[in-house]
């Protein structure tokens, strides 16, 4: 089997966390980690923004990390997103999902408080402080209220030598190649704008982690692959099929739509959310089954138990 800084590539979606009478729902849980090995995703990501992580405990948090490596047994790479903002609380998770064997961490810039980049690299050192295990900046500047520098890049590949790359939330372009040019193409950039997913994969990023993937996993790998092998006419037309939905995924607030279509999909037995999250209104149902209906994927819908 390949290291694992090589396997990280691909579409890693950010899976949904299910609930269940406003428990987290891990039988669930383990058929959708299933689903997207069984489906050609080429790893999966723990507690990414789409699982709610706000709303989630430490403890969640952490069992969700251990059950995912439990159930994927090493076919895919496990990413474990474990950032915070509080440094105390981040370490914890870090170090939890360090020790339950991880295969890389993705952790969020610091936010709310809006350090500055020299506060930020300080930061992912010492959060970093004895671990080996690959990790990436989650990069997400509409939510954190920050912007990770090229300068902030490379002070923290000199200083990590685990530091790999970057889930990049933003639609900053430019930032891509201006991320190869200053420290490498062996860099690893994943997208995490769903519109900029073939964009962002032409210009030189490893893969996706985008929240459609819940709903959608199958196009997403086979976007991936059809890059890696030089088919962008393939890439392109599954990048204009997948338009649509792609743009759904934030009619509202993610996961909101998605976790309505994953239910309406009977992917997910159950629409819970915990405050302040709440599902779709009646409207947004509406108009998120139009979305699906002109997908192709309301007909042989299978129940979820």
């Amino acid at each position: 089997m390949a290291p694992v800084p090589d396997r990280l590539k691909g579409s890693i979606p950010p899976l949904i966390t299910p609930f269940r009478d406003g428990a987290v729902d891990y039988d669930t849980y383990g058929r959708l980690l299933e689903m997207q090995i069984t489906q050609g995703s080429h790893g999966v990501l723990v507690n990414g923004t789409t699982a709610e992580p706000a709303s989630l405990t430490v403890e969640e948090r952490n069992r969700l990390v251990t059950f995912a490596i439990e159930v994927v047994r090493g076919r895919v790479p496990v990413v474990a997103a474990t950032g915070s903002q509080s440094l105390a609380e981040t370490k914890a998770l870090t170090d939890h999902a360090a020790k339950a064997g991880a295969d890389a961490l993705l952790i969020v810039t610091p936010y709310y408080s809006r350090p500055p980049q020299r506060g930020m690299v300080q930061y992912y050192l010492e959060v970093m402080r004895g671990h080996a295990t690959p990790w990436m900046i989650y990069h997400i500047p509409g939510r954190a209220a920050i912007n990770v520098t090229i300068d902030t890049v490379k002070a923290l590949k000199d200083q990590s030598p685990n530091f790999v790359g970057m889930k990049h939330a933003s639609p900053d372009l430019d930032f891509v190649s201006e991320c190869f040019a200053a420290v490498g193409h062996d860099f690893r950039i994943f997208v995490g704008l769903e519109d900029l997913s073939f964009p962002m994969m032409a210009v030189g990023a490893c893969g996706l982690m985008n929240a459609v993937g819940n709903i959608r996993p199958g196009p997403l790998a086979e976007m991936c692959e059809a890059v890696w092998r030089g088919d962008l006419k393939t890439a392109r037309d599954l990048h204009h099929r997948l338009h649509e939905i792609n743009k759904a995924v934030f009619y509202d607030t993610n996961p909101i739509p998605m976790k309505y279509m994953a239910k309406r999909l009977g992917i997910i037995p159950a629409n819970e959310h915990r405050l302040p999250m709440v599902p779709a209104t009646p409207e947004l149902e509406k108009r998120l089954d139009g979305v699906l209906a002109r997908a192709g994927l309301l007909s042989g819908l299978r129940v979820a138990e």
